[in-house]
């Protein structure tokens, strides 16, 4: 069965404005730059196959579908609405379907590249100010993987957050151990030590949220998010289960993308499992992640040294002497490697789609003169006076 918010959760606390859900200035003027008479601005609090679903003003929800030239301007299925998104609304009259006509600029987005071969991007929460990442100190914890979620939370412009969680489970010294990787990995990160099912650690993780502030959830499944989620909430909205010992799996996790206000300020969006991490950031991003390496890599005997074979390498010689962690480092270049084939095919993959779009004009004009106006027409520089 599907883990859905139920619609009775807004009903118990409005009314609920506009700043309860993190409108600001910055969205009232993008709104005022596109909405017409009668538009309304709602944020969308979860996604169907079929529609979205948008909160607005005073606690009402709604239903809508995206407008057809929204859908079909989108170059990208990550430049549609997602859960976190402020739209633009366009009721309609009475009966009919209300309509996403515009979705306001995103001020931060956290996403991941799609799992696959694909050379698309996921995103799995938009204008998030928090990326709660659930661990524990077990057979979760895995410093290679949480360094890939740091890389990722930075790109997205929110700030990261550790929830260590179960460490009613296991020693003092194991949870010590973790928490100074953690620290070792991203000294800027705050990490909160948490039992979810007894309650601990849940008031220092309360002071984190606040009115209109988004927070989201993420983690392996079985870590305990949904039963972090259900003590949040105050019952039992989610799905719940046993974790396997030996895999690691829970029988029973969240399925659904959905965003849900918080009754004592905040809001939260909580995400399914996460399988895989694949990188969606850029080379800048990836360098600013590891600032420690990148100073080595100043020091290396020649500029364009690829950390590997190379003779004079500094990074490989702060390995070698015990410095530097081995395992840090080929993450590293995995990671390296990771985003450089990323942007390989996502230029085939804009090749190919210049390409097919050539290909299509031509077909359009079955003679040499129609072919000519429509090569002009589409030039950059073309302006029509029609």
């Amino acid at each position: 069965m599907p883990a859905t918010f139920p619609r009775t959760t807004f009903s118990l606390f409005m009314p609920v404005t506009l700043q309860d859900l993190g409108w600001n200035n910055h969205f009232q003027r993008a709104f005022d730059a596109v909405a017409k008479p009668g538009w309304m601005p709602g944020r969308l609090i979860r996604e169907t196959k079929i529609n979205f679903t948008a909160l607005l003003d005073g606690g009402e929800d709604v239903d809508a579908v995206v407008s057809g030239k929204l859908w079909h301007d989108a170059a990208t299925d990550a430049e549609l609405p997602a859960v976190g998104d402020w739209v633009a609304i366009d009721p309609g009259e009475a009966g009919d379907e209300a309509v996403i006509r515009s979705i306001l600029p995103r001020q931060t987005c956290f996403s991941r590249k799609a799992p696959g071969k694909s050379s698309a991007e996921q995103v799995l929460g938009t204008n998030v100010d928090i990326v709660a990442v659930v661990t524990e100190p077990g057979t979760d914890f895995n410093p290679r993987r949480m360094e890939r979620y740091f890389t990722l939370i930075r790109r997205s412009g929110a700030s990261p957050l550790i929830l260590l969680n179960k460490t009613d489970l296991f020693s003092r010294e194991e949870v010590e151990n973790a928490m100074q990787i953690l620290r070792e990995l991203s000294p800027e990160c705050a990490i909160i030590s948490i039992s979810a099912l007894h309650n601990r650690g849940i008031t220092e993780f309360r002071k984190c949220l606040s009115k209109g502030k988004t927070i989201c959830i993420v983690g392996s499944s079985g870590v305990g998010k949904s039963t972090l989620v259900n003590t949040l909430l105050g019952d039992e909205w989610l799905w719940t289960g046993e974790v396997n010992e030996v895999t690691g799996k829970g029988r029973h996790t969240t399925v659904a993308r959905e965003l849900v206000l918080l009754k004592h300020g905040g809001l939260l969006i909580d995400n399914p499992g996460i399988r895989e991490i694949q990188m969606w950031t850029d080379e800048h991003t990836l360098r600013e992640s590891f600032a420690d390496l990148t100073e080595l890599a100043h020091e290396c005997k020649f500029a364009d040294c690829s950390h590997g074979k190379d003779s004079g390498c500094a990074i490989r010689k702060a390995v070698d002497e015990g410095k530097l962690d081995k395992e840090r480092y080929l993450n590293f270049l995995n990671l390296e490697n990771e985003i450089a084939r990323l942007a390989k095919r996502q230029k085939k993959r804009q090749m190919n789609v210049e390409r097919a779009g050539k290909r299509d004009r031509k077909v359009q004009a079955r003679n040499y003169e129609d072919r000519v106006e429509l090569e002009r027409r589409h030039k950059p520089n073309h302006r029509s006076h029609d």
